[in-house]
């Protein structure tokens, strides 16, 4: 019973990180109807920058938010420097363009940091807690702490605050946002520099359990995947609540199921995208898209 309370609670650790990162790729497609396949490899980026500003000596949680903030920068001018001059052309050529940003942003991090793995360090304490006879991990418990921080404050601005109703609001139409007066083009560039400033938070939160490399939100960003996929991509909280199922069925079925175990994990998230789009393509709380002819 000790090891299966464990399991959960890391689960739903890395889950609220799935959930972060689940977040912004829900965000940016409500904004502008693409999936943004170099969403992780921001986030590496911005994790790196962290890890840069801690060498120089800056406090932990200065770099944090120093890095927030200069992610929030970068993703708002990546919307409107890469993506605004293609926001009109196909889909296809949106999602070529976000892919070649996932290129650009992994080659430019192995040609500055190098490929090798580097300890990044965790805010918590190293000593794991004790409740009856089951420990829980500090950073597992922290990490979880910071992401459902930022997603109340995330939730507060988008529903009580005039520029987070719209932002709504121009995700969900534009063309009346405009006769309204909103300047459509700079909300869907802000939702970018949220979305970025999510995947930072994700980066440094689960940098201390994988270690930091240009390659480490791979595997990450397909669990966000199944998290936006099983919570459905036009639920924010559907994303988040998703991230958090797939996080405990991850630790509960490689635990659990001998020949899974932790190399075949990443095929849980891959078999729970494939079932839910056959069964439910909508995800649990997405809303169905229907076509009139």
């Amino acid at each position: 019973m000790e090891i299966f309370v464990q399991q959960v609670v890391s689960g739903l650790a890395t889950g609220g990180i799935y959930g972060s990162v689940a977040l912004a790729l829900v965000m940016i497609y409500q904004a502008t109807d693409v999936v943004n396949f170099a969403q992780g490899e921001m986030a590496m980026f911005s994790t790196y920058l962290a890890w840069s500003m801690l060498n120089a000596g800056v406090p932990y949680w200065a770099a944090f938010f120093a890095t927030l903030a200069v992610a929030f920068v970068g993703g708002l001018l990546i919307e409107r420097v890469v993506i605004r001059p293609v926001e009109n052309a196909p889909v296809l050529t949106v999602v070529i363009v976000c892919i070649g940003l996932l290129v650009i942003f992994n080659s430019v991090a192995g040609w500055l940091y190098s490929y090798i793995q580097k300890p990044f360090p965790s805010p918590f304490p190293e000593k794991p807690f004790k409740i009856g006879d089951v420990f829980f991990g500090a950073h597992d418990l922290g990490a979880l702490g910071v992401t459902l921080l930022v997603l109340l404050f995330l939730y507060v601005f988008f529903r009580y605050t005039t520029l987070g109703l719209a932002m709504r609001a121009a995700a969900q139409n534009p063309v009346s946002s405009r006769l309204c007066g909103i300047r459509v083009g700079w909300m869907l560039a802000l939702g970018w520099g949220f979305a970025a400033l999510v995947g930072a938070v994700a980066g440094m939160m689960i940098a201390p359990i994988v270690f930091l490399d240009p390659n480490m939100m791979s595997g990450i960003l397909i669990y966000a995947f199944a998290s936006a996929t099983l919570g459905g991509f036009t639920s924010p909280g559907g994303a988040v609540l998703g991230g958090l199922i797939v996080g405990v069925v991850e630790n509960l079925v490689g635990t659990y199921v001998r020949f899974i175990g932790t190399e075949l994990k990443l095929t849980v998230a891959l078999a729970m995208i494939l079932i839910v789009l056959l069964v439910r393509p909508s995800g649990l709380f997405g809303r169905a898209t229907v076509h009139r002819v």
